[in-house]
């Protein structure tokens, strides 16, 4: 059984996750171009941070920033063997859920277009492309989308 719930990113197994996805960010695009939380910032108070795990093994991880007038999705990850089969929505379905009940009413992210998983993962999940945002620079990479929570 799949089971979410808030973790430590610094404990073992979503450390070693969010190592795997830090490595993919820095091969797949330039540092001007990885926007990717370190673990500190993982660990601020307004990060709310969320595993995904069959057992012990952790399947993936996924995190919200409440930025105030908006909350941001980040450090969405999954395992090569959840790719797949629902766990990154299950993940995002939580994080919504946490934004609700925090009062927030608008989600974004930053993507890419090479990630065309991701991209696909959030427009199944009504995320829409929109403009940029926050302070992310302009690039020849990133997709900013954004969604309504009703």
């Amino acid at each position: 059984m799949l089971i979410i719930e808030p973790a430590n990113p610094l404990d073992p197994g979503p450390k070693a996750l969010l190592e795997q996805s830090h490595h993919m960010m820095t091969t797949l695009f330039s540092p001007e171009e990885n926007y990717f939380l370190g673990f500190d910032a993982l660990c601020a108070p307004e990060v709310h941070f969320v595993i995904a795990r069959q057992g012990s093994t952790v399947m993936g991880t996924g995190a919200i920033v409440n930025k105030g007038d908006y909350g941001e999705i980040k450090s969405m990850f999954t395992n090569a063997d959840a790719r797949g089969k629902g766990v990154a929505s299950a993940l995002l379905r939580a994080l919504e859920d946490h934004a609700r009940e925090t009062g927030l009413t608008l989600l974004r992210l930053e993507t890419a277009d090479s990630l065309a998983a991701a991209v696909r993962l959030y427009e199944r999940n009504g995320f829409a492309r929109c403009d940029r945002f926050g302070d992310y620079e302009v690039n020849d990479v990133s997709v900013y989308m954004q969604k309504v929570l009703t």
